[in-house]
């Protein structure tokens, strides 16, 4: 679910040469160019759920006259259920940059399926690493990169149901949590009851769910391995297909989770660094407080939404429907991801038995 470099693999087969002159003829429309010529420069590491694409466009005439290193996004070949949909992700980035966020400039979307076959946009191209077992090789913490993704993310929260141009997103939920748990119910279906960690997770954050607050635009997917980094510095943040209004307080705890701490688990943010750090940063920027108990509370999410997903992944490959060997070593991290969650809940102090006193 994230990109990176260009890989040396074989270009996509997602433009053929009609394609690729419907998509000129389209693009030249939509720039008001009188000619558009599209390169493609091979297909963008990583994205189990999207196709990514890096092309160059040579505009003549029109506002972007020029060449422009971009990326075109597409569906895949399968969807799962937390995905929004290009069109939607699309209209985000576009709000997020707005508001200032280091999210890719958007260009361009479709949803014409003559023109490539699937809804598709084009933004810009950003440089630098985003392999979450890369970013955090570094020996040394990194507290400024930790400090400025914190920034950056109160920066998203800024941004209201209220923001202009979001009423293609779902309805803000009255209830974040109890929207998501019913949500986490359906997602799981039987596994929920059958699974003992699956069905204590579940009924923990039935017990424990916050009482309604602050709704904001969040993320949903912001982690290590869902952003760029050269020379150090945060160059671009990727990945909104899961984007929707919840809890500020989600994000934060999704960041933090052990899952994404690759080869730093000691670092609690993104394996970067120590949670201060981020949360400063978020602070400076998001104008309010980091609640440390919401915070607890949507990382214990975080296990069950990213273990839902697994299995959903896995599902895509074992059904037939879309044989990868990346979607089937997804879907068995399960045993793992149950492992991270009764860590967390040993940490807060969700114990077995503090657990059955609490729902007896």
């Amino acid at each position: 679910m994230h990109v990176v470099t260009a890989s040396d693999q074989s270009p996509s087969s997602l433009l053929s040469d009609d394609n690729r002159v419907r998509l000129e003829r389209w693009l030249a429309t939509q720039a008001g160019a009188s000619r558009v010529r599209v390169t493609e420069d091979g297909r963008l590491g990583g994205g189990a759920i999207s196709l990514n694409l890096a092309v160059t466009l040579d505009f003549d005439g029109g506002p972007l006259a020029g060449r422009h290193a971009c990326v075109l996004r597409a569906e895949g070949g399968g969807r799962i259920s937390a995905s929004i949909g290009k069109l939607r992700e699309f209209v985000v980035m576009r709000a997020a940059f707005a508001a200032g966020v280091l999210a890719p400039e958007p260009l361009f979307a479709c949803d014409d399926p003559a023109i490539v076959g699937h809804d598709f946009y084009i933004m810009r191209r950003a440089e630098g690493l985003g392999a979450g077992h890369a970013v955090t090789r570094s020996e040394a913490a990194q507290p400024e990169l930790a400090h400025e993704l914190g920034r950056q993310l109160g920066l998203l929260h800024r941004i209201t149901p209220e923001t202009e141009g979001l009423e293609r997103l779902a309805e803000a939920p009255d209830c974040p949590a109890q929207e998501t748990l019913a949500q986490f119910r359906r997602w799981f279906g039987d596994l929920g009851r059958r699974d003992p960690v699956i069905a204590w997770g579940l009924r923990w954050m039935e017990v424990n769910a916050p009482l309604p607050g602050a709704v904001v635009l969040c993320h949903r997917d912001f982690r290590t391995g869902n952003y760029l980094v050269k020379d150090g510095a945060l160059t671009a943040i990727l990945d909104w297909e899961f984007a929707g209004f919840s809890d500020p307080m989600e994000d934060l705890g999704w960041f933090c989770a052990r899952s994404w701490r690759f080869r730093r688990p000691d670092r609690e943010a993104g394996g970067i660094a120590d949670r201060a750090d981020f949360y400063a940063g978020y602070e400076e920027t998001s104008g309010r407080r980091v609640d440390t108990t919401r915070v607890a509370y949507w990382e214990m999410a975080a296990y069950l939404r990213w273990a839902a997903i697994a299995v959903e992944q896995g599902l895509r490959h074992s059904s037939g429907a879309e044989p990868s060997l990346e979607l089937a070593l997804t879907g068995r991290m399960l045993p793992e991801i149950e492992m991270d969650m009764l860590r967390h809940l040993r940490s807060i102090g969700g114990t077995a038995s503090g657990f059955v006193e609490r729902v007896a």
